[in-house]
């Protein structure tokens, strides 16, 4: 017996293709530009390393908790923080250690993206979900992942930190 799709299926299925597809190739998890993994040592202490699953389904709303702790993807233009102008620091959304500052967001793709970020606070590795090798980073105090970094974003890095505006929270300067 053959699976049957209604069109419904086909075209959120196709748009979610379509959104993960605009984030393109990653950049080298090893590349010096970028943060690295041995990050995550400074924090190997924190509390928010012994939350258990019950715990961040209590701590994060929404799409929050299955981005940052299931590695989910937001559909495109629907997150909180595509139109934000403020000058702020972006946060973690899971346990609030500063990542991007406001002046390194620029537009592209419907999710808020970096073209640099406080590189001590986050971790890297290697993401082979898909059908292309991609560079994921992630908290390293809360190990929440946040999104991807690739290799086409503006100057100065050329780097674009490709983000879930759930995984985020904004505090203004």
């Amino acid at each position: 017996m053959q699976p049957t799709y209604d069109r419904r299926t086909l075209l959120l299925g196709g748009s979610a293709l379509l959104g993960l597809a605009a984030c393109g190739p990653g950049v080298a998890a090893d590349n010096p530009n970028i943060a690295t993994a041995a990050n995550e040592a400074r924090y190997r202490t924190a509390p928010e390393r012994t939350f258990t699953e019950a715990q961040w389904r209590q701590k994060l709303p929404g799409q929050a908790y299955g981005i940052l702790r299931h590695e989910d993807t937001e559909y495109p233009d629907t997150g909180p923080f595509n139109n934000e102008r403020r000058k702020g620091t972006y946060s973690c959304a899971g346990c609030d250690l500063p990542l991007f500052k406001s002046e390194w967001k620029f537009e592209h793709d419907g999710w808020p993206s970096f073209f640099d970020v406080i590189k001590e606070n986050i971790g890297v590795k290697v993401d082979r979900q898909l059908l292309e090798i991609r560079t994921e980073y992630h908290c390293a105090r809360c190990l929440g992942h946040h999104g991807h970094v690739f290799p086409d974003g503006p100057r100065p890095t050329g780097l674009r930190y490709c983000n879930n505006g759930y995984a985020l929270k904004f505090k203004p300067a």
